[in-house]
């Protein structure tokens, strides 16, 4: 009987797994069509990545540093791959199976396993997968193409279900699930919403402990707890090269501290304040957890054609309304831009209501402490007391920006609450009087409150949007574009309304015995996904979706690439004018740039940006609209000379403009000029011609101090060969010469060779690289081998193979005790 119970079990599981891969595909369905989701954040990685991916595939290893971007940094965080984590082998097979719906079926499969875990009826786990993995941000992040970030998500709650059976005694099965969790939460590469699945982890524990004080079992409570440390050890070591190399480079970071002591009341050990909370949830704005639209939305839906400001606009003979209507935004909260509202549907979150009123225990404390949590760290700048102390004293709270991304600790706790009350109601652990009092009070709180915001919209205050003032509208359109905000919460309040009207009346029904429990939960699945279902495809929709030979080639050669691309020299470097040059992976994917794209650049290089650069910039292009010869003005530019600047793009249909003034790969400096700490060496440059003067920081002062260095008219320093992650040079020179290379110094990693002989780099001018050269012929090498990716992935290796040892002993382990079950005693 055994047997054929669990053969049932796992047939069920199979076809579930097939429901819900049905499911994914029905919601991306134009992949089956041959299209491919166009994801911004994919098309910049493209070009961030374009030079890492090309030496892997032309060489068959890795990189680790990349020249594209930036003047050049560490590839850590762009594109590099970590073999000894043996489990990237599955992560990478699963969503290479399953093109971008692997992300909607992870989610899936991901909540699912939680709830069963936890002895939900498998039936109501699946809605409960589907509450979850519908919620609006799930399907927002993979339109932004944030896959990392996405991924990790996923796998959280098998992390979370790891650790709830580990403290329900389920010691080895506990601590497999939350090993191989925690392995692929860590690989999915996503550190912050690591961090906030700690966070909840953390809060989990202290309930823990609280109840396991109370019930006197702190005993199991410490036992449970090295179980989980053990996991957690075993997961680090599998992840160990990608985890020291990003620490190791994030201290070098802008998640760094700075060494600059001006706006020292902005400054953390991580990032600035300021840009922490740039995307901050707005207090009231956490109500689209229930009501999608009640800040009308995402920054880029607009009012559309059915509005009342297409309306105006054509009664007032505005040319192209079409056109101009695209420009009035429905979003009017206080993030700077949003690709859409945090949505957990106006069920589920009508479920975690009634669940505040039906779960006792642990489980209870745990998943509304949490939910707290979540939703008021999300409010960040809004509440920057507690932020920013949280900033100076939380430990790692401040490498992390964007607070509004605690919310998906929310996204995991409502549902799960949800569902845990929906499970004990149908298994009758809550008596029927206790839960028809929740009931009542549940559908009164919420519906009660979407039906006041459909009737009394303009409770909220002003529908006002800062996009209103930037685009510089006239009243009567702002009047117009207030109108279709005010419309939009007033639809989707009524909306919700509605949904919660009908999931309370269902249970009514199921109490009346005028609905068994199968087709309730049926049904319920059904209003679920048909909740958030249509919710998300306002941001995730068959319009996403485009030919796969335009995200192929995400960036067309223009005629500017061509014309620069027939210089032939082996390195020099590109900056484009004609956008942010510092939010641009399009130059990175054709040439060595001075700006880029990522959120992980070189703190000193940031403030080189800041200090020198951008102003550097703004004068060149003053000086061209003023008529100055390009050749008198770029003279002057000399932060942008010494990082080799050959190229300025002004226009992607016309050649560039051509820097003769760049100082070349390297340069033999005469003077040197020893300063005793940052500030004045970032200053510094303002004062000097790099050409002639060096600025070295007093820390690397050693191979020089006391030395002069005469000028060598017939010297020459000569880039021969150009590898990503190797340079070699020859020089000669007729005495010791002091070398200025255009290339970014970062400790870890590079090392410098003379003859083959190791030579200390010295870091000049802020940014750049320096070595003493003796007098003569020689040849220079820079090679990048970072030790910490190489031993770390050994160790990395060592742990994979501890865990998949650990998982065929526990295995064989279960297989020999059924075996000894299943033998019956021989009797005489």
């Amino acid at each position: 009987m055994a047997k054929i119970s669990g053969t049932r079990s796992l047939l069920s599981n199979i076809g579930i797994l097939v429901f819900f891969l049905v499911l994914a595909y029905a919601y991306m369905f134009p992949v089956l069509d041959g299209k491919v989701l166009h994801q911004s954040d994919i098309e910049h990685f493209k070009g961030m990545a374009k030079e890492l991916i090309d030496y892997r595939e032309a060489t068959g290893e890795e990189a680790i540093w990349t020249n594209s971007m930036f003047c050049g940094m560490p590839g850590y965080l762009i594109s590099v791959v970590y073999p000894g984590n043996l489990m990237r082998r599955v992560h990478r097979t699963f969503f290479l199976a399953f093109p971008i719906a692997a992300f909607l079926l992870l989610y899936l499969i991901g909540f699912y396993i939680l709830l069963l875990k936890i002895n939900i009826n498998r039936w109501l786990s699946i809605v409960g997968a589907i509450a979850f993995g519908l919620s609006s941000y799930s399907l927002i992040i993979l339109a932004a193409g944030h896959n990392s970030k996405a991924a990790a998500l996923g796998y959280l709650p098998i992390v979370i279900a790891g650790v709830l059976l580990v403290f329900r005694k389920k010691w080895l099965p506990g601590f497999i699930i939350f090993s191989i969790g925690l392995s692929f939460e860590i690989l999915a590469g996503h550190l912050q919403i690591t961090y906030y699945g700690l966070i909840l982890i953390v809060i989990y524990g202290i309930v823990e402990l609280v109840f396991a004080i109370k019930e006197k079992a702190l005993q199991s409570f410490f036992k449970a707890t090295l179980f989980l440390l053990a996991g957690t050890i075993i997961a680090v070591a599998m992840n160990f090269s990608r985890l020291y190399t990003t620490y190791q480079f994030s201290k070098e970071t802008i998640r760094g501290p700075s060494e600059l002591s001006q706006n020292s009341e902005n400054k953390t050990s991580g990032l600035d304040k300021d840009y922490v909370v740039q995307w901050s949830y707005g207090i009231d704005e956490t109500l689209t957890l229930l009501i999608p639209n009640f800040k009308g939305g995402a920054t880029q839906i607009n009012a559309g054609v059915d509005s009342k400001s297409y309306e105006v606009l054509r009664q007032r003979g505005v040319q192209n309304p079409r056109n101009v209507v695209r420009s009035v935004s429905m979003y009017h909260g206080t993030q700077p831009s949003t690709a859409g509202p945090v949505y957990l549907g106006a069920i589920v979150v009508f479920l975690f209501v009634l669940g505040l009123f039906v779960v006792k225990g642990r489980y209870k404390w745990w998943l509304l402490s949490a939910t707290i949590v979540s939703i008021i760290l999300s409010w960040g700048g809004n509440i920057m007391g507690l932020t920013s102390f949280l900033l100076d004293y939380l430990p790692l709270y401040n490498k992390f920006r964007a607070p509004s991304m605690i919310l998906v600790i929310a996204q995991i706790t409502v549902p799960l609450l949800g569902f845990i009350a929906l499970n004990d109601i149908l298994t009758g652990k809550v008596a029927k009087k206790e839960w028809l009092n929740g009931l009542k009070w549940a559908a009164i709180i919420t519906g009660g409150i979407s039906l006041l915001f459909a009737i009394f919209p303009s409770m909220i205050g002003s529908f006002s949007s800062r996009y209103d003032a930037m685009q510089q509208f006239p009243d009567w359109l702002v009047d117009a574009a207030v109108a279709d905000r005010i419309a939009a919460l007033r639809s989707d309040a009524f909306r919700s309304f509605i949904f919660i009207a009908l999931a309370a009346g269902l249970l009514y029904l199921w109490n009346v015995k005028k609905i068994k429990t199968i087709p309730l939960i049926a049904i319920l699945g059904v209003l679920v996904l048909a909740d958030l279902w249509t919710v998300d495809k306002r941001y995730l929709n068959n319009d996403n979706f485009v030919a796969k030979r335009k995200v192929d080639n995400p960036f067309p050669e223009m005629p500017v690439d061509k014309a620069i691309l027939q210089d032939k020299d082996l390195y020099y470097r590109v900056l484009q004018l004609n956008g942010n040059a510092f939010q641009d992976a399009r130059t990175s994917y054709f040439h060595k740039n001075v700006g880029g794209y990522t959120a992980a650049k070189l703190r000193r290089y940031q403030e080189l940006i800041d200090h020198h650069i951008l102003p550097e910039m703004q004068q060149l292009v003053n000086g061209l609209q003023a008529g100055k010869q390009p050749d008198s003005i770029a003279q002057q530019l000399s932060v942008i000379n010494m990082l080799n600047t050959r190229y300025f793009i002004f226009d992607l249909n016309n050649n560039p403009l051509r820097n003769n003034n760049a100082y070349g790969n390297a340069w033999f400096s005469d003077n040197y000029q020893i300063v005793e700490n940052a500030d004045e060496e970032i200053a510094m440059l303002k004062n000097i011609d790099p050409r002639v003067t060096t600025v070295i920081d007093k820390r690397f002062s050693g191979p020089i101090e006391g030395k002069q260095f005469q000028k060598d008219e017939d010297g020459a320093v000569e880039l021969i060969e150009y590898q990503t992650n190797c340079l070699k040079y020859k020089t000669n020179a007729s005495s010791e010469q002091l070398v200025v290379f255009s290339d970014i110094y970062f400790e870890n990693g590079w090392k410098a060779y003379i003859d083959d002989i190791e030579t200390p780099i010295l870091r000049a001018n802020y940014v750049l690289r320096a070595l003493v050269v003796p007098e003569g012929e020689h040849e220079i090498e820079f090679k990048f081998h970072p030790s910490s990716y190489y031993v770390g992935n050994k160790i990395s290796m060592a742990g994979s193979i501890l865990l998949l040892l650990i998982i065929a002993g526990y295995f064989v382990a279960e297989f020999m005790k059924k075996r000894k079950q299943e033998v019956a005693p021989i009797e005489e």
